[in-house]
């Protein structure tokens, strides 16, 4: 009998959903303004946002200064070289994505639009039961190597991130702003080693998703894929980013890093950080 294939994407849906972590929607008062922000979320990402469409895309240099923790945050787990790194991968993917249709300049450098963004929570990964999914994986490796189902990550301990960040024009008024909360997936997030490993992975989607909104002046959920060009294919290979100004935050791990997540190692094993330290 033919599967219908509403109900078979209801529940991968169900199923995808059901093994998240919650990315609750914090508010911390760095931005100018929370008016107006609108519920917009994605499958398995939670935002409020709003953006002057007209505004955005009428810039054309952009800078980005870098992202901080907010005291709430910083309470939990992570050391600070690890949310150094989260706030790198942040920075790095926000340029990525930026660059694709902006100038991106260094933050000393006057620009149309000026971005920021603020970590407001932290939910570290258990580095014990990521162990666990770790051992599962490799078992079920050698136990049925034949059989190519992946198996999921156990769904406890997992982590989650919160942001929220803005972008103000030349003479300091919002232009558009966004309040964002993620968790860890059980099916595509991988497990790693480490407490900041999920909080990693996802600050690179926040980097995705912010800068797409700024790219595209419009929501960047419910929209159909888009590619990235060859350029930015090349930097998320571990390549020279377009710009100076992205180049800082040092290379993407890469190849090295796709084989270090599958594998589980911790982030810090294959990304080296910020070309410079900065002070966050």
């Amino acid at each position: 009998m033919r599967r219908n294939p509403l109900i078979a994407f209801i529940g991968m849906a169900g199923a995808l959903l059901g093994g998240c972590a919650t990315g609750s929607l914090e508010q911390a008062g760095s931005l100018q303004s929370y008016d107006s922000l609108v519920q917009s979320d994605g499958l398995l990402t939670r935002s409020k946002l709003r953006v002057d469409k007209t505004s955005v895309t009428r810039a054309r240099t952009v800078k980005i200064v870098p992202t901080a923790f907010s005291v709430s945050s910083t309470q939990p787990s992570l050391t600070p070289a690890q949310r150094s790194l989260v706030a790198n991968a942040i920075d790095r993917a926000m340029c990525g994505g930026l660059s694709e249709r902006f100038v991106v300049v260094t933050p000393s450098e006057p620009a149309d639009l000026t971005v920021r963004a603020l970590v407001t929570q932290v939910a570290p990964t258990d580095v014990v039961s990521a162990g666990v999914s770790r051992g599962a994986s490799v078992a079920k490796s050698i136990l049925l190597p034949g059989v190519p189902v992946p198996l999921p990550r156990i769904p406890v301990g997992m982590g989650s991130i919160s942001l929220e960040a803005e972008a103000r024009d030349a003479h300091g008024k919002q232009q558009a702003a966004m309040v964002w909360g993620r968790g860890a997936n059980a099916f595509l997030t991988s497990a790693r080693l480490s407490e900041e490993s999920d909080a990693y992975t996802l600050a690179s989607d926040f980097g995705s998703d912010f800068s797409k909104m700024l790219v595209t002046g419009e929501t960047p959920f419910g929209k159909a894929p888009t590619f990235p060009s060859f350029e930015q294919i090349g930097a998320q290979l571990g390549g020279d980013a377009k710009y100076a100004a992205c180049r800082a935050f040092g290379p993407s791990p890469g190849l090295i890093g796709l084989v270090g997540g599958s594998v589980g190692v911790p982030p810090s094993w294959t990304d080296k950080g910020a070309v410079v330290a900065v002070e966050r």
